[in-house]
């Protein structure tokens, strides 16, 4: 029984391959924690729009880019490590990936296009506050385009773990039957070489047939990845259908040890069909040992997303309750642009998005990737931004950017915060939304061995989200209470010279 209820919420996972988002900007190195970008004082203030004036010196770092990312995986796996009793790997833990796997209740566009909502809180550190910038688009309300899918699926040897491979064909198949009659399927598997299983095959009256290639999959040999992707987006090239979601699905514990395990050249066929055919990439990591940094570069890449499932609950969370109505496009290569004001910011630092930033020229080049958000879709950026003494006015003017996914038409749309917003202590009453997004990069930060100003001791996040789990009556709060004192039980940090 237990071992349906597994499946049923896997299969829901899958579903959420429709799911029309994604992420891309710079390749994924050594993560490192984001410093502080001091503010010159002279010169003019930043256009409304972000532009760069005329006259201000070229040293001027007051903007602050970054292409929009709506990823989980790595809030998903470091709650897996830590309940096994491990502190996540520095370089696996991305702060904003914590902050959006909680969706805020932002106001909602009535167009195709974007909310902006920047809002803040005075934080602990004198000084220092906290500055929010949330961008949303609308719920889906209609019929969604029908989807061709190709599934990637890792058959390799340690794909034999229980909770793997099995739970993958059981979810597959019960996927099948939820399909509609004009969706596609396509499944490509790969161990030391890859093998196409099924061709892009329509789902109505070939559902026995999709059954029967899901059943026949058995674990053998290595992991290939490199063949399993360049064979699947071959797959989905011949099979691509216009006017249709079109999209590669890997799962894999992506442990890549044969073929091209640097992923180089398999990001360059990639982002090869990403720009010819506009195939997008889902990355779905399983396992105790995943490889988080292989998958997160494939899908940045490709133009996809990544997220990790360790338990039934955590894919019913993220892709059964949050599936109604997020399967349309609502932006292509969406980016962030904030400006801060030099008059009354001293400094400022980006939490997180480190391997998302992209050049303040390159803002308006939509040649620039940015990234792939879908109907419903919310993404958070928070910044710590020290003010300077006794100022007051604008602080920082927020601008999204991205081209329409029919017309490729570029959009963009701003909002802004001033100083008297920021007067109120992040956490005072009437902050609930701001303070969860803080914990959230608090603890991420902290894992990595980050230092925020006015960051507050583990024990004491803890206890914070524990009261806002109460308040709300949020399992997912819970959730995350519990693995902040998980953390703190272990020694709080993942830096061997963090004090």
């Amino acid at each position: 029984m237990e071992s349906r209820k597994a499946a049923a919420a896997f299969a829901g996972l899958l579903a959420g391959v429709l799911v029309l988002t994604g992420c891309a900007g710079g390749e994924n190195g050594t993560r490192q924690t984001s410093a502080d970008h001091a503010v010159p004082d002279a010169g003019p203030a930043p256009a409304p729009d972000g532009r760069r004036p005329s006259g201000a010196p070229e040293a001027a770092d007051r903007l602050s880019t970054f292409a929009l990312d709506v990823d989980t995986a790595s809030y998903g796996y470091a709650r897996r490590t830590l309940a096994e009793g491990r502190l996540p790997e520095p370089k696996t833990v991305r702060p904003e990936e914590f902050v959006n796997s909680f969706k805020p209740d932002y106001p909602r566009p009535r167009d195709n296009g974007f909310s902006v909502t920047v809002d803040g809180a005075r934080s602990d550190a004198d000084g220092w506050s906290l500055v929010r910038v949330g961008l949303a688009t609308r719920p889906s309300e209609g019929e969604r385009p029908p989807a061709a899918l190709t599934f990637v699926v890792d058959v390799s040897g340690s794909m034999g773990e229980p909770g793997r491979l099995d739970l993958v064909k059981e979810s597959l198949g019960l996927l099948a039957d939820r399909l509609r009659d004009d969706d596609s399927i396509a499944l490509v598997t790969f161990s030391s070489e890859a093998e196409t299983r099924l061709p892009m095959t329509r789902v109505g009256g070939n559902r026995e047939r999709l059954h029967q290639a899901v059943d026949a999959l058995e674990t053998s040999s290595s992991t290939n990845v490199e063949a399993g992707v360049r064979t699947g987006y071959d797959v989905a090239v011949e099979g691509r259908r216009e006017g249709a979601t079109n999209r590669v699905v890997l799962l894999s514990d992506a442990l890549a040890n044969t073929g091209d395990t640097d992923a180089a050249g398999i990001l360059e066929r990639i982002d090869e069909e990403r720009r010819d055919y506009g195939i997008t990439l889902f990355g779905v990591g399983v396992g105790s040992e995943y490889g988080d940094d292989f998958m997160e570069r494939l899908a940045d890449k490709g133009d996809g997303h990544t997220t990790y499932v360790s338990t039934p609950e955590q894919a019913r969370k993220v892709f059964v309750d949050q599936l109604p109505g997020h399967i349309e496009l609502r932006a292509r290569d969406a980016k962030a642009q904030v400006a801060f004001d030099p008059k009354t910011v001293e400094s400022f630092r980006l939490i997180g998005y480190d391997d998302r930033k992209v050049a303040d020229e390159d803002f308006r080049d939509d040649r620039v990737d940015g990234g792939e958000i879908g109907a419903g879709h919310t993404v958070t950026a928070l910044y710590a931004v020290r003010l300077r003494p006794g100022s007051s006015g604008r602080v920082a003017t927020a601008t999204v950017r991205w081209l329409d996914p029919a017309s490729r038409a570029p959009h963009e749309r701003s909002g802004s915060v001033d100083s008297g917003a920021l007067t109120a202590p992040i956490w005072g009453a009437g902050h609930d939304s701001l303070q969860l997004t803080a914990i959230a990069a608090y603890f991420a930060d902290r894992l990595r061995g980050g230092e925020l100003p006015g960051a507050p001791a583990l024990s004491s996040l803890a206890a914070r989200a524990s009261a806002l789990a109460e308040r709300a009556r949020s399992a997912s709060v819970r959730e995350l209470a519990e693995a902040i004192r998980q953390a703190d039980g272990l020694g709080g940090s993942a830096d061997p010279y963090a004090g």
